[in-house]
């Protein structure tokens, strides 16, 4: 697999791999989605927008310069402007993240400029880089600074600049991802129009997306964190009728199916907010989804681990094999892959 350097979300020629319940690996164009569904699927989305969550600053009591990626907060509330945070050193998004310089020593009680923003360090929250934050000022003022001040989270293997509007899948909606669920640059209007024509359907969830990489690998070890959510009672009610006549839930992101699977009761999922809490991974097993579109995701990131879930680690070497032999792009403007749970895992269930 090689990085996407072109900050396009939909390149016409993006491809599609697909995996079905028997291992068995096709090769297609990722327009051609709806090919592969079954009359009956329901499609599950994330439709949160990506806020701009990447902010420059100072650490006042050193006057050190300073990034801090917003990466959490306990709900969906507009009026919960408290976050978790990763701080970062000098330096930006023309470095990768693993050979940027540690930021200076970061304690309870600090306080960071913004821009047009203060923020204090409440705690730090298992590592000496992630820490709580309160921004001083009402919850106007914070989405108003964070509007004027902030950019979207963005990663080397993409050179230039993304604007706020690069992040954002067609179908976004509430500002409530740290970095964009990316599996639903897949959709556009025409695969949409495409995927009820073969008569499946099609429905949403919000959920907060949170960071993919720190740099650090005692930190990275943490992720996914926490991450909070939004189903719908259409949404639900949705899944429970799909789930009664025996019809796939097929998850377009790996948000999706921790929102769906921390969610879950028997028939369905329950409606209302929530907070996915914990890891998704080969010794999960999975009650809600039963296939998932994703990005190409590479071996050892949490966002594989995931995809474990689904099937075993032969075939998934055996994609791995066939992504890298064929080139396919990887990240969050990459290329897609398709994979159904295998039969056996759901013959378990």
């Amino acid at each position: 697999m090689i990085a996407a350097s072109e900050p396009t979300q939909r390149p016409p020629q993006a491809r599609l791999l697909v995996v079905d319940c028997q291992g068995r690996i096709a090769h297609a164009r990722r327009s051609a989605l709806a090919e592969f569904l079954r009359p009956g699927d329901l499609l599950i989305a994330n439709d949160a927008a990506t806020l701009p969550a990447s902010l420059r600053g100072v650490h006042l009591p050193t006057g050190a310069s300073i990034e801090v990626r917003l990466a959490g907060r306990r709900s969906l509330a507009p009026e919960d402007v408290g976050f978790s945070a990763v701080v970062f050193g000098e330096g930006d998004f023309h470095m990768r993240t693993e050979d940027r310089p540690a930021p200076p020593i970061v304690s309870p009680g600090d306080t960071l400029a913004l821009g047009p923003l203060q923020a204090g360090v409440e705690r730090l929250l298992g590592h000496p880089r992630l820490v709580s934050l309160r921004f001083d000022g009402s919850a106007d003022t914070v989405w108003s600074g964070l509007a004027r001040h902030g950019r979207p989270i963005q990663y080397a293997h993409v050179p230039t600049p993304l604007a706020l509007w690069d992040v954002w899948a067609p179908i976004a909606g509430l500002p409530a991802a740290f970095e964009p669920p990316s599996a639903g640059f897949a959709l556009d209007w025409q695969t949409l129009a495409n995927i009820r024509s073969r008569g499946a359907a099609f429905a949403t969830i919000t959920h907060a997306a949170g960071i993919s990489s720190t740099g650090d690998a005692a930190l990275d070890r943490l992720l996914p964190f926490d991450e909070s959510y939004r189903i719908s009672e259409a949404t639900a009610a949705a899944i429970a009728a799909a789930r009664s006549r025996g019809e796939r839930i097929i998850a377009i992101g790996t948000t999706v199916v921790r929102s769906l699977e921390h969610a879950a009761i028997p028939g369905g999922v329950r409606s209302g907010h929530g907070l996915a809490t914990g890891r998704i991974g080969a010794a999960s097993q999975l009650s809600v989804v039963d296939a998932i579109l994703s990005g190409t995701h590479e071996p050892g990131t949490s966002h594989y681990e995931l995809l474990r879930a689904f099937t075993g680690d032969a075939t998934l070497r055996h994609a791995t094999e066939e992504l890298d032999a064929r080139a396919y792009r990887t990240h969050e403007f990459g290329d897609s892959v398709l994979i159904e749970r295998s039969c056996f895992s759901a013959a378990l269930l």
